[in-house]
């Protein structure tokens, strides 16, 4: 039975990247291919892959989800809003107070917008806006850095903090795999015959929640909206009828493939996942994963340890600590085979 201490890694506080290089392109790649391990960096990966391979990449936008301000009683707030709700003027946001804020009370954000508390939806709170929630969001709302990035955001970390196929506003959290590639790079895969193509998986507050029960069998997963077009199932089954392998751009693109083959074929389709994915998963879309290093503990490290291999992925982050790899969101990156063998 696995339990949460199984993922867990001492990592020293002075490897987690607080701020991106100054190039996208820039960052180290581990390659792990069958059991060993080989030091790149990311403009090698055009030659690491295949023509023919399909590179999927999540096109995700993220929203100035951070908002600042006070209760109507004078107290301090922080809200992080996690998604859009039907009624435009709606979103369910987690809410950060000394005393939790009562239904019917209202939220006075960044000097500028008054916000009604609905009421409370889980570990959410559902607010009002007073207007259309998204743009009001991006015009007075803050760029939700990752709770381990220890200062606030700066004028570089728009642009940065973001991918740059980003096309479709929704996430809490940019899609950290996609923060490598810049133009030359993607045109250097073109060149060597590599496609890509796109999903969507707005990525919500809950993926830096820890996991909170020792079994793993007890936890539950938070609920993301995805969409899978179907020119990128038309992608897929191109790349399959001509011999190549399906390279997920980081784990939200992955969760969405295999979500959407839960229910039988691949096909075009949208909705919601809490797909889990821990050792012992039948993958059945990905065949190479381009990652970040996750934190310990993770449900992320859970999902390349799935992948991977448990054993594999214990070798490949001890030599990532030895190495001097930098990790989490704008840290380095791993190309990872996935393993023929059971996981476990």
């Amino acid at each position: 039975m696995l339990t949460l201490d199984d993922f867990d890694y001492p990592l020293p506080p002075e490897r987690i990247a607080q701020a991106p290089l100054a190039q996208r392109s820039a960052s180290r790649l581990l390659v792990m291919s069958g059991p060993g391990l080989e030091d790149r960096s990311i403009p090698d990966l055009p030659g690491l892959l295949l023509p023919g391979d399909l590179l999927v990449m999540n096109d995700t936008r993220v929203l100035h989800a951070r908002l600042l301000g006070r209760k109507d009683s004078g107290g301090a707030v922080e809200v992080l809003v996690e998604r859009s709700m039907e009624d435009a003027t709606e979103v369910l946001a987690q809410v950060r107070a000394s005393k939790p804020p009562k239904p019917g009370s209202r939220l006075l954000l960044e000097d500028a917008l008054t916000v009604e508390v609905l009421g409370r939806e889980g570990e959410f709170y559902r607010l009002r806006f007073p207007g259309d929630a998204q743009a009001l969001i991006e015009i007075h709302g803050r760029l939700p850095l990752p709770p381990y990035i220890d200062r606030t955001a700066s004028d570089s970390d728009e642009s940065r903090y973001q991918t740059v196929f980003a096309r479709e506003r929704g996430s809490v959290a940019a899609p950290t795999a996609g923060l490598h590639f810049d133009q030359i790079l993607l045109d250097n895969l073109q060149a060597r015959g590599i496609a890509t193509t796109h999903v969507t998986l707005h990525v919500g507050a809950g993926t830096f929640q820890p996991v909170r029960v020792h079994k793993l069998s007890e936890h539950r997963m938070h609920r993301e909206r995805w969409q899978l077009p179907q020119a990128t199932v038309d992608a897929i089954t191109a790349c399959r009828a001509r011999g190549g392998r399906v390279v997920a751009v980081g784990t939200t693109s992955l969760r969405t493939l295999e979500s959407a083959v839960l229910a039988g074929e691949l096909r075009a389709a949208e909705g919601e996942t809490d797909l889990f994915v821990t050792p012992g998963f039948q993958f059945r879309v990905v065949d190479l994963l381009l990652t970040n290093f996750h934190l310990p503990k993770s449900t992320l490290l859970m999902l390349v340890s799935a992948f991977g291999g448990m054993d594999r992925i214990r070798a490949a982050y001890r030599h990532a600590i030895e190495h001097e790899y930098r990790f989490f969101s704008y840290g380095d990156a791993m190309l990872i085979h996935r393993n023929p063998e059971d996981a476990i």
